[in-house]
């Protein structure tokens, strides 16, 4: 399984609603609204199914923190980025814990410090999203890539994921001995030794789809 999410509107996501955050002008609000919104982030680096942006138009500021906290993602070559706090006296900092987790530190100082957007392809060079393709073709470009992950046996998927952002925060000791613990497990579950038994008997694996 696999979650893909995108836009209604003509931006994928423009990010927090400014009409709110002026009409509760006190620091209490301000802290209650970005928790809220990192609850979110946390939510999907947590939640055991890859989730794919699917990016039609612009993503800015927290949109674009969405884009960067997905798993994959797919944009249309129409489609913008930026993280433009800064114009407006509010460095992106929410945005920036994602968007350093995802691009060079050069690429995030610069969309950070600038605030100015950045195109389809040039997010794709930076690593922030993982395909670019005509806005016709997005639907199935995603469902393709959406496709190709489902196809994969879902527990080692589940614990691939915990795995890979558990890593990111740890050193390289630490690192390596929790993945000798996962890829341990994994080679001796179900899945795991259907897929070393089909691998040795030159056939396709069959996984069991819960």
């Amino acid at each position: 399984m696999v979650v893909v999410t995108g836009g209604a509107g003509p931006a994928f996501c423009a990010g927090h609603d400014l009409r709110e955050v002026r009409a509760t002008p006190q620091r209490e609000a301000y802290e209650a609204l970005f928790a809220q919104c990192s609850r979110l982030m946390l939510r999907i680096v947590r939640l055991p199914q890859p989730v794919i942006a699917r990016v039609h138009g612009v993503a800015s500021a927290a949109g674009c923190q969405l884009v960067a906290t997905c798993d994959l993602a797919v944009a249309a070559d129409t489609a913008r980025f930026a993280t433009p706090g800064v114009n407006i006296g509010l460095f992106c900092s929410t945005p920036s814990v994602a968007l350093a987790r995802n691009v060079g530190r050069k690429q995030a100082m610069e969309m950070l410090l600038t605030g100015e957007f950045i195109d389809a392809p040039t997010a794709k060079a930076y690593g922030l999203v993982n395909r670019v393709v005509p806005p016709d073709e997005l639907d199935a470009e995603v469902d393709r890539l959406a496709a190709l992950v489902a196809s994969k046996p879902q527990g080692a998927v589940a614990a691939g994921k915990r795995l890979f952002y558990r890593q990111l925060e740890l050193g390289l000791e630490g690192a390596y001995k929790i993945a000798g613990e996962v890829i341990s497990c994994n080679a001796a579950s179900d899945e795991g030794r259907e897929g070393i038994a089909a691998f040795a008997e030159k056939r396709k694996p069959v996984w069991n789809k819960k």
